[in-house]
This record gives structure tokens, C-alpha cells and sequence, in this order.
């Protein structure tokens, strides 16, 4: 953020001010980086003045910042130019807006979250226990294989009808299929 600009700046800018009938562009304002607004007729709209902004030459092009009151005013959005106590006043709010965030952030890092309760975890169980007399009983292997490779009752399949055309078509390779004959018609009498 460039200082306050010395006494010949100030001259200069209240001289490119001036809006004489035979200047062709004049300074509107300056912002707190050093940037410059100047308005120019415009040779096709001869009702609208055209407006630029002139970045200090200190600043490297990438680094550019213009405030969204000056933005306004460069997109005919914003009537009149904002003034340095207005920037001066955004600036402070936004400071304000900054350490009223950092208080909110801290404010909601000490409150404990829901989603980390302590009471509510599962808990960790040991892998080995540090007691001999608390250890776990030892489960009885034989027992357990026992259990799991006893024959299951094998469920009833239900039968199908006795002139099922699946069971047709699945006899072998050497089926082939009826012809057809039709009935004769029968005649009115």
C-alpha cells in the first residue's frame, strides 16, 4: 500500500484534475496502491466518457489489486468516484471482517464436535492382555471346525409337472420336434 502522496503529487494530481475545455483526458482520483482513474471523451458515444485505470508502475501487472468501489466506478455502475476516506474506511472494515473471522474460527475450534465425542467412540480392545488372569478364554479350534464341516440338510427341490417342455427340450441331442397337421375345417350345415 503506497503512503499519502507528497506535496508536488498533490499539485500535480489537482492540475490533471482540471477539467479544461482543451484536455483531451483528466484525473478523476487515485486509490491507496498508487493507481490512477483518469475519463476521456470517447469519439463513438459522444453522451458517455470513457474510463481507465493507470496501475503505479512500482506494481507488476500480476499483482494489480483494485478495490470493488473503483471497479464500480470504471464499469459506469458507480456514479461518482469513491473518495480516500471511503477507501480508507473499506480498508478498515475489512480488517475488522478479518479478525472477527479469526475469532469465530477460534471460538469454534474450542467447542467440542459431535463428531469426535470421546464418550460416543467404539472402544479399542487390546490385542494382548496385560493381566494373565484377565486374558480372554481360548477358544477350542477342534470344536469350532467340528461345527463347520458338519453336513447341512440339503433343501427339497420342488418338482416340476410331469409334461414339462423343458424337460423335452432338454432330453438329448437326438429330439426333434412333431410336425403339424392341421384339423380339418369343419363345414356349416
Amino acid at each position: 500500500m503506497a503512503g499519502a502522496p507528497g506535496p508536488i503529487r498533490r499539485a500535480w494530481y489537482q492540475w490533471k484534475m482540471q477539467r479544461f475545455p482543451w484536455r483531451k483526458k483528466w484525473l478523476v482520483g487515485f486509490d491507496l496502491h498508487g493507481n490512477t482513474f483518469w475519463e476521456f471523451k470517447d469519439a463513438l458515444h459522444s453522451l458517455r466518457n470513457r474510463r481507465i485505470a493507470k496501475y503505479s508502475r512500482s506494481t507488476h501487472y500480476g499483482d494489480v489489486q483494485i478495490s470493488p468501489s473503483w471497479m464500480q466506478w470504471l464499469r459506469h455502475t458507480r456514479f461518482d468516484p469513491p473518495t480516500i476516506a471511503e477507501q480508507q474506511q473499506d480498508v478498515a472494515r475489512q480488517e475488522r471482517i478479518k479478525l472477527l473471522a479469526a475469532q469465530a474460527d477460534a471460538k469454534w475450534a474450542a467447542k467440542p464436535s459431535a463428531l469426535d465425542a470421546p464418550d460416543k467412540q467404539q472402544p479399542v480392545l487390546p490385542l494382548q492382555s496385560q493381566h494373565p488372569t484377565t486374558a480372554p478364554s481360548p477358544v477350542n479350534d477342534k470344536q469350532d471346525i467340528q461345527d463347520t464341516a458338519a453336513p447341512r440338510p440339503k433343501k427339497a427341490k420342488a418338482k416340476e409337472p410331469a409334461d414339462s417342455p423343458w424337460r423335452q427340450a432338454a432330453q438329448s441331442q437326438d429330439w426333434q420336434p412333431q410336425g403339424w397337421t392341421p384339423a380339418p375345417a369343419k363345414r356349416p350345415s
